[in-house]
């Protein structure tokens, strides 16, 4: 039996900070009036290094007395440490979720859970990111994608030195070069993949190498792990530099390596007696950092949650409640339910019957609540048009591809109707992705086969870049960059009888959203070379419009322009179905909007569209005759909701517009 190592109490002080700095950073999230420690979230980078330092130190001790991995009871002791609190933090999620998430969400909840279940929520997370994702700040498990990263590494590191034994000498080297390709990808690809170097395992292990590393050194060495006081004074001010300076943008990048050092430092000194490895080992963040785990566990769906069900994030006081909450919740997870299962004697058979037990549990309930589209039969009659349109924004874009030649390579193309070469290219934005389903019918019906190229906050317009308040960068430029390829392919293409432009063209024109997302904005500038024009936006929109259409006339002999839908400026069927089922009021107005209200909000947008009609180079497709009458604009229409949000339509909506595109196809108005 080889022996433990001896406890370090400042380990556990380091976990407090990581804790509370994500704690921080998440409660002013939802609750601005509270302190905000700007790059809070790099207490996770924190977590990673101290998991890997300590695993790193388990396992290398197991190699070193007995030649090999004892596999059964590393295993067994991950589990005991983290799967109890889990399940029942899961639990009680499911039980508020159940009473409160509307159907959609509640569907989403259980893909999560299924994720989070078998440690791939880091993955799931990465790949649901996108244009029409629900909210960060909705989804009450997106805390596990760093579990998930952990767990991986729990699975990866074992094996993979189990696999390397027979040149144990050289595998310390190995594993440093593994943790600088990992460092080297993470640096390379944040600014293009900001994502998948945010979530994905191979972009973090080099922080959890860095612990396993200074573990091996130590252990080989036979460090004290007590140098000099500078290496503490040093790895402090790291640690509060990165957690009060360090943004969101281009992290994790070079900036995570700002935490990851500091960390290290403490670590290799945390034995030595100086000023910051007594205050870490002080009995008050001793104690935070003993309850790290379920505190991290329990405080996001606490805020996530109690936000949801009061429509918004409330003052101080109340923040300080939840927070409160939090505490409590997590000091009692640690005392009743992580402590004696830890200490539980023996057990093993228990113990992994019930983790299969639960987790089957949760796989089975997880399934259910996503292929029964998160039980909708839950809420009252009255409540589901709204609770159907905050659901109805999904597609089947299984037909998609990225072709890696021909003239749209490198830009997603999505066919729809009939198979066949494409006699009709329809470009555009979000706004298409929203008329999908009411496009595919028309096709189809026409039994024309047709491809859509589409770019969410993308003007489908020709020299022009953008630079828009909910994109990053590397969207930014992506978008630029697949105008630039379907530009160069319309002297490419063939066969193409018509083009249908759909775009938000109130929105490029002016700059901005409107309502509940006045505070988007938009920016548009033309290109080199591109002869437009430099003065203001409107103008600049006016006149790419113009060119792009004269450059499309050029190669293909129909042009259409979908009419923007009016805006509903305060709808949003996920606030219009929460503030319904939960007894709030969701305010007047909100549901209509008079007709000349949205036609003078529209009309600079639509001037140029109007004059390339008059002149015959255009046809325009015109919904707002099925969404208006002569005084007012409706979301309603048939009793029934056929707004997403307040500029989108629903999958209902696009489909109950469908006829309109038949000139599109080649069919009779």
């Amino acid at each position: 039996m080889s022996a433990a190592a001896p406890y370090r109490p400042e380990i556990d002080g380091l976990r407090a900070i990581a804790v509370l700095s994500v704690l921080l950073y998440h409660g002013a999230l939802f609750h601005p009036g509270l302190p905000r420690l700007g790059g809070g979230f790099t207490g996770v980078d924190i977590f990673f290094v101290i998991s890997g330092f300590l695993i790193g130190g388990i396992l290398w001790r197991d190699i070193r007395e007995t030649g090999r991995i004892r596999l059964a009871r590393f295993y067994l002791r991950r589990i005991r440490r983290l799967a109890p609190a889990y399940f029942a933090m899961v639990a009680a999620v499911l039980v508020v979720g159940w009473l409160i998430l509307l159907p959609f969400e509640f569907r989403e909840f259980g893909k999560s859970l299924i994720a989070a279940t078998v440690y791939l929520s880091n993955i799931h997370f990465h790949r649901e990111a996108g244009y029409f994702d629900g909210l960060s700040e909705e989804k009450p498990l997106l805390h596990t994608w760093s579990l998930a990263v952990e767990e991986q590494f729990y699975i990866v590191l074992p094996f993979l030195m189990l696999a390397l034994l027979r040149w144990r000498a050289s595998l310390p080297v190995i594993l440093g070069a593994l943790a600088l390709v990992s460092l080297a990808a993470c640096l390379w690809l944040t600014r293009a993949m900001p994502s998948a170097t945010f979530y994905l395992f191979p972009f973090r292990a080099w922080e959890l190498l860095a612990g396993v590393l200074l573990a091996i050194a130590g252990q080989e060495r036979g460090w004290r792990f007590a140098i000099h006081p500078a290496l503490s004074w040093a790895g402090l001010a790291l640690i509060a530099a990165s957690v009060t300076l360090i943004r969101p943008d281009g992290f994790p990048g070079w900036q995570a390596l700002g935490p990851v050092l500091g960390t290290a430092l403490i670590l290799a000194n945390g034995r030595d007696a100086n000023p910051v490895n007594r205050a870490l080992a002080h009995p008050l963040p001793v104690f935070v950092g003993l309850i790290s785990y379920s505190l991290y566990l329990w405080h996001w769906p606490v805020l996530v949650l109690s936000t949801y069900w009061r429509g918004g994030g409330g003052g101080v006081a109340e923040a300080a409640g939840w927070l409160t909450l939090a505490f409590v919740l997590a000091t009692l997870s640690w005392r009743y339910v992580e402590r004696p299962v830890r200490q539980m004697p023996g057990g093993a058979r228990a113990l992994l019957a019930g983790t299969v037990l639960a987790s089957g549990a949760l796989l089975a309930l997880g399934a259910v609540l996503w292929r029964g589209d998160g039980l909708p039969a839950r809420f009252a009659p009255e409540f589901r048009t709204h609770i159907a349109a905050s659901g109805d924004f999904n597609q089947d874009w299984s037909r998609c591809t990225w072709p890696a030649t021909g003239p749209f390579a490198g830009v997603e193309t999505c066919p729809i109707g009939p198979d066949g070469a494409p006699r009709v290219l329809i470009w555009g934005d979000s706004h298409l992705r929203a008329m999908k389903e009411g496009l595919e019918a028309a096709a189809r019906h026409a039994n024309t086969p047709a491809l859509i190229l589409w770019h969410a906050g993308c003007p489908p317009l020709f020299g022009l870049s953008k630079t828009e308040s909910a994109a990053t960068p590397a969207q930014d430029a992506a978008c630029t960059r697949a105008n630039r390829v379907i530009r160069d392919a319309m002297a490419r293409v063939e066969g193409i009888e018509a083009l249908l432009l759909v775009g938000r063209w109130r929105y490029y024109a002016q700059g901005h959203g409107l309502g509940r997302d006045a505070h988007n904005r938009i920016t548009l500038a033309p290109l080199p070379a591109s002869g437009l024009p430099e003065g203001p936006q409107q103008a600049l929109y006016a006149e790419a419009l113009r060119q792009t259409v004269a450059e499309l006339a050029a190669h293909i002999p129909r042009i259409h322009i979908l009419r923007q839908p009016p805006e509903m400026p305060e709808y949003d069927s996920r606030h219009i179905a929460r503030a319904l089922v939960h007894g709030r009021d969701p305010g007047a107005g909100v549901l209509t909007v008079p007709r000349a209200e949205a036609e003078a909000r529209a009309a600079p947008a639509e001037a140029p569209i109007r004059a390339l009609a008059q002149a015959g180079r255009i046809a325009v497709i015109d919904p707002w005759p099925r969404l208006c009458d002569a005084a007012r604009c409706s979301v309603m229409q048939g009793g029934e909701a056929l707004y997403f949000d307040n500029n989108h339509l629903t999958n209902r909506g696009a489909r109950s517009l469908a006829d309109l595109f038949a000139p599109v196809f080649g069919g009779a108005p």
